[in-house]
């Protein structure tokens, strides 16, 4: 099973289709707002039914019984994985994993993971914008542990706090990063960021990759590096 998560983050269908058609077998995607906005579940669907995973990344972040109702939507397209914004709180949480159950296909419901600070949050802007206080990587570990406690099964997060969460949450609850550049890489807008190789190291389970797969001028060549990074015993 593949190791990382490519960001398909793209402003066309073609663009899409193109890129996809350069790989030799199914890989593990992410679809975001930008291409679910722009063009609806139809989009998913078929990506689904060429054989690709899907980490469908929505951020839900609303009133309980409207994220359980939207999740309970979301759990019918039969995506792998799905999201929320831990600051919506456990009430909110638990709701989503109600809706989930509600509307899987089968039994088999899509894994669902909380956002616990975006990895363009600086600690300057957490403590000064947002008014959250103390340490960004407190604040996560205190975010993850409350999504266990909701019945989440992991959340995203920076490369950084990788460790930390799961020496406080087990194993077993996955830890997805994006921010993830090869060194060569430009950081753009994110601000928690590091290479393939130091993720490993910190036992992240999932990583996410956009512009520097998506940019390269072999995309499959670089996935494959990547992947064979994450892979390495």
């Amino acid at each position: 099973m593949s190791k990382t998560m490519v960001a398909l983050d793209f402003s066309t269908r073609k663009e899409v289709y193109d890129f996809l058609s350069k790989f030799k077998e199914p890989i593990y995607v992410k679809i975001g707002m930008e291409l679910t906005y722009a063009f609806g579940f139809e989009i998913i669907r078929k990506i689904k039914a060429m054989g690709h995973q899907i980490f469908l990344d929505l951020k839900l972040h609303d009133i309980p019984n409207t994220v359980k109702q939207a999740m309970k939507n979301l759990a019918q397209l039969e995506v792998d994985v799905v999201n929320l914004h831990c600051s919506g709180g456990s009430v909110m949480m638990k709701a989503a994993i109600e809706g989930l159950q509600e509307g899987a296909i089968d039994g088999k419901r899509p894994l669902c993971i909380g956002v616990t600070q975006l990895t363009s949050t600086s600690q300057e802007m957490m403590n000064e914008e947002l008014l959250i206080s103390g340490k960004v990587e407190d604040v996560v570990i205190s975010y993850a542990t409350l999504a266990k406690e909701c019945g989440l099964d992991g959340v995203v997060c920076s490369v950084h706090e990788a460790k930390a969460i799961h020496q406080a949450c087990g194993e077993k609850f996955l830890t997805v990063t994006p921010g993830i550049r090869l060194s060569s890489d430009s950081v753009d807008d994110q601000k928690r960021v590091a290479t393939p190789a130091y993720a490993k190291e910190q036992g992240c389970d999932y990583i996410v990759v956009g512009r520097s797969i998506t940019t390269s001028e072999d995309p499959y060549e670089t996935y494959t590096m990547i992947e064979n990074i994450m892979k390495e015993k």
